[in-house]
């Protein structure tokens, strides 16, 4: 491995992660990323960005 390999590795700029879903909610994730016509990961990433920035004042902490 480069040192640039070994610096991509090190600091990645996603980690990837399994998560399972009912089958009503992944189809619903699979008909909302066919029509706004993007991957159904973008739905799920951008689902829980949301989700942390309503839910990260409860925690009392300045985002970083």
């Amino acid at each position: 491995m480069s040192g640039q390999q070994i610096a991509k590795a090190a600091k990645p700029s996603t980690i990837r992660a399994s998560v399972g879903f009912p089958p009503d909610v992944y189809r619903t994730l699979e008909e909302i990323a066919r029509r706004k016509k993007v991957s159904l990961a973008w739905v799920v990433r951008e689902a829980a960005e949301k989700y942390v920035a309503d839910q990260w004042p409860l925690f009392g902490h300045t985002r970083l």
